[in-house]
């Protein structure tokens, strides 16, 4: 598996979530000089890819190119796989993207991480019956507990729209699950 930094792990899974793989708007903390690194270092390795923007349907723009149109950056399939994403067909990301209408009423299809990721079992634990406690997921996963409670506020939360509940259980202490939805 490819070795990414956590804010290219952040970058490209926010982007997977988007329908065209956006990564636009970029994290709030991610700025400057800071940002400009950032991108450059992921174009550099392939996970995104500068493209044209059409402002049209709302695409962000990340650079003018000077001749009055800009660019935005859009994730690729080698930077999808790189987060676990099985990328569809052999095509760019962006090229494989749906060309629908702001207003498409169907769903876009849900992406599952790959299995066999701490990710994966982490959600796997959380959609349990049962639940997890931290403890339990700091057990199958060799995470420190601070990491486990990054993990579901960060890259579930945050990142891939999970709401993430919690009860304290007797017997159990405080138990964790995601919510139906």
């Amino acid at each position: 598996m490819t070795k990414l930094t956590d804010t290219q792990a952040v970058i490209l899974s926010a982007a997977a979530q988007r329908d065209s793989y956006n990564v636009l708007p970029l994290p709030g903390s991610l700025r400057g000089g800071a940002a400009t690194k950032v991108v450059e270092t992921m174009i550099a390795k392939g996970f995104i890819e500068e493209v044209d923007a059409d402002v049209r349907k709302g695409e962000l723009v990340w650079r003018e190119t000077g001749d009055g149109h800009g660019t935005t950056l859009v994730a690729t399939n080698a930077g999808l796989s790189a987060i676990g994403i099985e990328p569809e067909g052999t095509s760019t990301a962006h090229e494989s993207a749906p060309d629908t209408p702001a207003e498409q009423t169907e769903a876009p299809a849900t992406r599952t991480p790959r299995e066999g990721t701490k990710q994966a079992a982490l959600i796997a634990m959380l959609r349990a019956p049962g639940g997890a406690t931290i403890a339990e997921i700091v057990a199958a996963t060799g995470w420190q507990p601070h990491t486990v409670r990054g993990a579901m506020a960060g890259a579930l939360k945050k990142m891939l729209g999970l709401e993430v509940t919690s009860e304290k259980i007797e017997s159990r202490g405080r138990v964790y699950r995601l919510a139906e939805g």
